[in-house]
């Protein structure tokens, strides 16, 4: 019989975790998060982790099972991942998986692409630039060397910058021109579920979300964080920003609002990414379960 991985996308406060429980239980099966910033047990309320309720709701996996201390890539998901699948596939005939970091959700269905070796010393040069010049300036470069890739990546993360400009300047090509090339094929089908919603709905949900977070307590976590502050893993939306107001660099409310905005960003971006999966199934966010379970059967069957 074959196997099936259902994969939850959509921009961040959506509601894919819900979404992700209820097909979990459908199916009596357990949830894979591809979400990077869930991974790290540091990191709860600013990354909107499922609660301990949610968590007891139906089996997770790669949820806080990191540390922001360790070095944890891409690569090593995806290995972990197909592992976990491969064990999981052994008693279900369906996984469900669920994130909003596109290129971890990538890496598990497609497989990652794969990039030439390039000189080592173009990556110091651009941690250089980085600590000198600012992120700015790097982000204006990739824009100029790979438009394509400038309005694809992480544009935020100085890590997913600095990989895309040291292909770039490495190769004399464009980052993205090594992407989707044909990868390993995998031993299920995949069928992607698509959460989506007018924009200034999903604008209002995330500025609630943020109020919610700030009300759980996330200026607390972010304290608790501060001597970590130059670690990659915090170098993300909701923890600088409360880094800035910690460091007497903005007030407060300058620092949430900052949160909103780069939150809301990222949801641009995220739905630039997820908007280019082939034969997703899209539904609105209010869209009754039993619709979406029915269109994945339906999927299963054909």
């Amino acid at each position: 019989m074959s196997k099936f991985l259902i994969s939850i996308i959509g921009p961040t406060a959506i509601g894919k975790t819900a979404l992700s429980i209820k097909l979990s239980n459908h199916f009596n099966t357990e949830i894979i998060s591809a979400d990077s910033r869930q991974f790290f047990k540091e990191m709860q309320i600013g990354t909107a982790a499922p609660t301990s309720e949610e968590l007891a709701a139906a089996k997770h996996h790669f949820i806080h099972h990191k540390s922001i201390q360790d070095n944890y890539s891409v690569g090593s998901f995806e290995k972990d991942a197909l592992s976990c699948l491969e064990s999981l596939f052994k008693t279900h005939n369906v996984v469900i998986m669920v994130g909003g970091s596109g290129l971890y959700v990538d890496a598990v269905i497609k497989g990652l692409d794969d990039f030439p070796d390039v000189d080592p010393s173009i990556r110091a040069s651009l941690n250089n630039d980085l600590e000198t010049k600012g992120l700015q300036t790097l982000q204006e470069q990739l824009k100029l060397l790979d438009p394509v890739a400038y309005n694809t990546i992480a544009i935020d993360n100085p890590h997913r910058v600095i990989r895309a400009l040291e292909i770039c300047i490495g190769t004399g090509q464009p980052y993205s021109s090594f992407l989707n090339k044909e990868k390993n094929k995998r031993p299920f089908k995949t069928i992607t579920v698509g959460l989506t919603a007018d924009r200034e709905i999903i604008y209002d949900r995330i500025n609630q979300r943020v109020d919610i977070m700030m009300k759980e307590g996330l200026l607390n976590e972010v304290k608790n964080l501060l001597k970590y502050k130059d670690l990659n893993a915090l170098n993300t939306v909701g923890y600088k920003e409360i880094f800035n107001y910690l460091k007497g660099e903005w007030d407060l409310d300058l620092a949430v609002s900052e949160i909103k905005k780069n939150s809301r960003r990222f949801a641009k971006r995220q739905l630039t990414w997820f908007k280019k999966t082939e034969n997703a199934l899209w539904f609105d966010y209010k869209t009754d379960v039993k619709q979406i379970i029915n269109s994945c059967e339906k999927e299963m069957e054909d």
